[in-house]
């Protein structure tokens, strides 16, 4: 049960952007941004360094969500998710791609644990300033989301598909809802 009567069965922070629309427009807006926007990483990796962060704050809901949504855009689905998750350095992703996690696992500590080293290793991997820096700042604005979801101690529901539907809305029409539309 949530700590605060959010008047919605919608889990996660879908239930909180029923509760309070006028900061729903300005997170939804972010995400869009940040994970749909144009850029130089993937949609799918987008999804996935959210996802990482998520589940290194250990928030159910958005791991689950952001899971699903990257798998539903990455070739290889939910099985290289899943082993990102588990062991980031013996996954079967890019050289960058790695560096750019470990960049978002130093955000997810501290932002001060993002040395100068870290961004050389990914700059000598390939990453560009503008990857280090969506980087960083989806792994501090996923901080935020996990902890204003699990803050409010909403619901994350344990099954998949769940997760799975929810992936091919955000795939299909992205994260600012149409007039209407209250997610």
């Amino acid at each position: 049960m949530p700590h605060v009567s959010i008047n919605s069965e919608e889990p996660g922070i879908r239930g909180l952007f029923v509760y309070s629309p006028e900061t729903a427009r300005p997170l939804n807006a972010l995400a869009e941004v940040l994970l749909r926007g144009d850029n130089t990483l993937t949609r799918g990796e987008r999804e996935l360094i959210a996802a990482y962060v998520s589940g290194l704050n250990e928030c159910r809901y958005c791991t689950a969500s952001h899971a699903a949504f990257a798998a539903a855009q990455l070739p290889e689905g939910m099985p290289l998710v899943d082993q990102v998750r588990a062991d980031a350095d013996g996954a079967p992703i890019s050289d960058k791609l790695r560096a750019l996690l470990a960049i978002a696992a130093a955000v997810q500590e501290s932002g001060r644990k993002v040395t100068g080293a870290l961004v050389e290793s990914a700059k000598a991997q390939g990453a560009t300033d503008r990857e280090i820096h969506d980087t960083v700042l989806i792994a501090a604005a996923f901080c935020m989301f996990n902890r204003y979801v699990d803050g409010l101690d909403t619901h994350a529901p344990d099954d998949p598909a769940v997760y799975a539907t929810a992936a091919e809305h955000i795939v299909t029409n992205g994260y600012v809802p149409r007039p209407g539309q209250t997610w």
